[in-house]
């Protein structure tokens, strides 16, 4: 009897839990069974395990193999098994010393060829793996990907040959570099916005808070140029928030692409996206696009053709920044934090209040339309900002405004002011926080009691309130919040009753 034992990484949401892939080789019949909750994938890596065994010029046992995937409760799926699994049957079969396996762990789908092909979700298992003190085989095609991990030892190889023969000591494998891709450039300025001060101003404040805001407005005033320029505002992501953002990604059957690394993530779904597509899910649960939205951008153009019910599972993930998905099977858990970013029209044909007087909604097609988006999730949106028609000639006049380089500036400043004196952006301050950073003086708490009771604010909205208030005073470089940065805040929640 002959036993070996090789390392391997599962998707269970965004971690990688360790695999231990048990191979025994006993007296019997010639057969091979999978044991350990795999899926069809899995069950059918024994096919191209043999195969690649064979054509690699390897003696495949004609014994009873038995492969045990440990811990037995946890499903399996993919075919990120199939090196392991033929490691530990050459192993187990004496054709490769099993001493060197327990300095790896493996990933890679096999060819009939032998040959390695990639998968996904390299990087979470990347991270694992350097955080478990072991090196990583992979499919030269995920080397770039695993790359990202600082401190992990990287082999990519392109057959199983390259493989066994490191193993054995005859034909070392080559060490992938750490390398970070380079940044690229802003695409989408702010400087090419005319006109609009009021929305660049919010979107500024947006920026440096973290806060989510509405756009509404007629057709043609902007509101989608200006929710594409707002990762430009945002300070990029901190390594920790790139290996982050890149491992939904890579676990997602989205590519992950290089040159947006450290860059802010920014999804904007069709109004047709079901609740599915937006929180994720699936027989084996997967990403949505909250989730690939996170340390990022949101955004949903023409928000009330979303389904209402659609819509009502973002409230949840916006408290909470995380999202749970539950099936019969099974569970997964997402991080979610992402700024949200919304616009709409003022009515169904989208002219109401233009200057060309060209609305014929009534007024109950109009009150139909703004009730597609519930009262619940309008109070979780910190900002609700009017975007009107500006004539031509005066957008003309006006000239182009400040770049994005410049306000991403003041909004870096006054983020690194809330990172010291609190530990995170302002949007993110809980009750403790706002009592603590969040003070008025007496005059300014009457201001807000009265504007609560004339807007018929609810008390989260007042909590938002005092947040925005601070990220203001924040971008004036003030400590204290004062009269002006208060009123302008409360200015943002007047079109609570759309």
């Amino acid at each position: 009897m002959a036993l070996a034992t090789t390392y391997s990484r599962a998707l269970s949401g965004i971690q990688a839990p360790l695999i231990n892939i048990e191979v025994d080789l006993a007296n019997g019949l010639p057969s091979l069974a999978i044991v350990g909750l795999p899926e069809t994938a899995v069950k059918e890596s024994k096919d191209r395990v043999r195969g690649a065994i064979h054509n690699s010029r390897f003696e495949f046992p004609a014994r009873r193999i038995t492969i045990n995937l440990a811990p037995a409760d946890l499903p399996k799926e993919g075919t990120r098994f199939d090196l392991p699994i033929a490691l530990g049957i050459l192993a187990a079969s004496g054709q490769i010393p099993s001493q060197q396996l327990e300095r790896y762990e493996f990933l890679g789908e096999l060819a009939l060829s032998g040959e390695l092909r990639p998968v996904k979700g390299v990087l979470p298992a990347a991270i694992q793996a350097r955080d478990n003190g072991r090196g990583l085989i992979l499919a030269e095609q995920n080397a770039s990907e695993a790359a990202l991990v600082e401190g992990l030892e990287i082999l990519p190889a392109r057959h199983l040959l390259e493989v066994s023969a490191h193993l054995n000591g005859q034909q070392a494998l080559t060490l992938a570099e750490h390398r970070l891709p380079a940044q690229a450039p802003i695409q989408d300025d702010l400087a090419e916005i005319l006109g609009q001060h009021h929305a660049r101003r919010a979107l500024e404040i947006a920026a440096a808070g973290g806060h989510s805001l509405l756009l509404v407005g007629p057709p043609g005033t902007g509101k989608t140029m200006l929710a594409r320029r707002l990762p430009g505002l945002l300070p990029q992501l901190t390594e920790r928030e790139a290996l982050e953002t890149a491992a939904i990604l890579s676990i997602s059957d989205k590519e992950f692409e290089h040159q947006h690394w450290r860059q802010r993530p920014f999804r904007s779904p069709h109004h047709t996206a079901s609740a599915v597509a937006l929180v994720g899910g699936g027989s084996y649960p997967r990403p949505g696009e909250i989730s690939l939205a996170h340390n990022g951008v949101l955004f949903l153009d023409e928000l009330p053709e979303f389904e209402r019910r659609v819509l009502e599972v973002l409230r949840e993930p916006m408290e909470s920044g995380s999202i749970t998905i539950s099936r019969a099977a099974r569970q997964a858990e997402y991080p979610a934090r992402f700024q949200l970013i919304a616009a709409m029209n003022p009515c169904p044909c989208g002219y109401l209040g233009h200057a060309n007087g060209k609305c014929t909604c009534t007024n109950d097609q109009v009150q139909r339309y703004r009730n597609r988006i519930s009262g619940p999730l309008m109070d979780r949106i910190d900002m609700h900002l009017e975007v009107p028609h500006v004539p031509l000639e005066q957008l003309q006049a006006n000239g182009p405004g400040e770049d994005s380089a410049t306000v991403r500036q003041r909004v870096i400043q006054a983020r690194e002011r809330q990172l010291h004196r609190q530990g995170e952006t302002n949007c993110r301050l809980g009750s403790a926080g706002i009592d603590a950073y969040c003070r008025l003086n007496e005059s300014d708490t009457r201001l807000l009691h009265q504007a609560i009771n004339q807007l018929g604010l609810s008390t989260r909205a007042y909590h938002r309130i005092l947040r925005l208030a601070r990220t203001i005073a924040d971008l004036d470089a003030s400590e204290p919040i004062r009269t002006a940065h208060l009123t302008e805040a409360i200015g943002y929640r007047k079109l609570d009753r759309i």
